[in-house]
């Protein structure tokens, strides 16, 4: 890729195009990837919009984007259909002719010919390029990409695909875009909290964080909570990257020995990568056994690559049958407590850790809704257990929310439960 010269930039504007952006369907996930990456040099955000697939639409937003901020990078549009239309709405934008680049279509047919068809005649259209812009390649795909320098703004146009957007945007940081950052970088720390409440945490967190938002480098503290955890998100722009950095480890360091035993992580792992990590660092296999989650929590850990060094595997046991046939669990058992209790649940992760020759095991067993409620157990109570190391960890809790809801916070309590019986907590 030809090396771009870029004017210093301080701030910027994302355009994610696309109609089906405007429908609950789809959801923009590319302009969060580029801030994150644009703040890490210094470019701040000062606009995103989400436009439908419409030329004057596009026209417009890129306009407005131009008056706010001295970069503009736009995300889709840039396919060979009739609805792929960034190209003509930077054009209409900037009162530049479209013209067709032989060589692009040079480009794009090689393309195709490597795969061993012919270019459609609709893929032309990939090469066509507002008066001044210049291509920028597309190593994953047939869209190349577009950059234009205008007065004091510069304006990128990438493909929607992530597989292709992210490696050309990396390409841009790497040929000019990087260097150009002209305010403060971002940096940022992220604590993980799970077992407690957003109003528990901050209940904890507020005297610590707050005297850091006053200090000489100035901490802002955001929390972001949902029903499965709740998150700290520590930040601060500084010019010394240096200063910044350890003010940030200095809070995150009181931060989680104030939150613990919630606080599960500071280095932004989700839950089951640490506890993968912890299990792989003692050379432990673990065993699942589930009835409500019916394999949830087995997804999770598997997710996780090199999982198969820890993970021994895992039995859905959503029938009574199956919980007494394939785990072991005494009829009696279940006849005398329910399904749904504490002694069952331990019987199955003392099964899942027997049959399947584990150190450690998790159960589930409950009722996830909507209906199988009693007034004694009702909708969203869940049991689950953790053996093995010569201890166990059992308890009943009863979550709010509709099925999908208690299922996912049945799976992020029975991964904080091997977590703690692994560290003994």
């Amino acid at each position: 890729m030809d090396n771009v010269v870029l004017p210093p930039l301080a701030s910027a504007a994302v355009i994610a195009v696309g109609s089906e952006l405007l429908t609950p369907f789809r959801t923009d996930s590319n302009s969060l990837a580029i801030t994150a990456r644009l703040d890490e040099i210094g470019i701040r955000l000062a606009h995103k919009a989400v436009v439908g697939d419409s030329a004057q639409g596009i026209a417009s937003a890129i306009r407005e984007a131009m008056a706010r901020a001295d970069l503009v990078i736009i995300s889709g549009g840039l396919g060979p259909t009739s609805d792929d239309l960034t190209r003509e709405g930077m054009a209409d934008a900037l009162g530049l002719a479209l013209t067709e680049d032989a060589h692009l279509v040079e480009i794009i047919a090689a393309r195709f010919a490597r795969r061993g068809v012919a270019m459609p005649a609709i893929n032309r259209r990939q090469a066509m390029v507002p008066s001044g812009a210049r291509p920028i390649e597309n190593p994953n795909g047939s869209a190349p990409g577009l950059i234009l320098e205008r007065a004091d703004t510069t304006i990128v146009a990438l493909p929607g695909p992530p597989r292709e957007l992210l490696p050309m945007l990396e390409g841009l940081l790497a040929a000019g875009l990087g260097a150009r950052g002209a305010g403060m970088p971002l940096r940022r720390r992220v604590l993980k909290m799970t077992g407690r409440g957003e109003s528990a945490v901050d209940e904890i967190a507020a005297p610590i964080y707050e005297p850091y938002a006053r200090g000489p480098v100035p901490i802002e503290t955001t929390i972001l909570a949902s029903p499965n955890q709740v998150e700290l998100h520590l930040s601060c722009r500084w010019a010394d990257a240096a200063a910044a950095d350890a003010v940030l480890d200095e809070a995150s360091r009181a931060l989680e020995a104030a939150l613990r035993p919630a606080c599960y992580a500071t280095d932004g792992r989700s839950l089951e990568e640490v506890v993968g990590g912890l299990l792989a660092e003692r050379g432990l296999w673990i065993a699942t056994a589930e009835s409500c989650t019916g394999g949830l929590v087995a997804a999770r850990l598997t997710d996780v690559p090199g999982s198969s060094a820890y993970v021994r595997g895992g039995i859905t046991a959503y029938d009574n049958r199956v919980k007494i046939d394939a785990l072991g669990v005494d009829a009696a058992l279940i006849d005398a407590h329910g399904a749904v209790s504490e002694p069952v649940a331990r019987a199955l992760a003392d099964g899942a850790r027997s049959r399947l020759a584990a150190d450690v095991a998790v159960a589930v067993t409950g009722i996830a809704g909507p209906g199988g409620g009693t007034p004694s157990k009702p909708v969203g109570t869940v049991v689950i257990a953790a053996t093995g190391l010569g201890r166990a960890r059992v308890r009943t809790v009863v979550f709010n929310g509709d099925r999908q809801l208690v299922r996912a916070q049945s799976v992020q309590a029975a991964l904080d439960a091997v977590r703690r019986l692994v560290l003994d907590l």
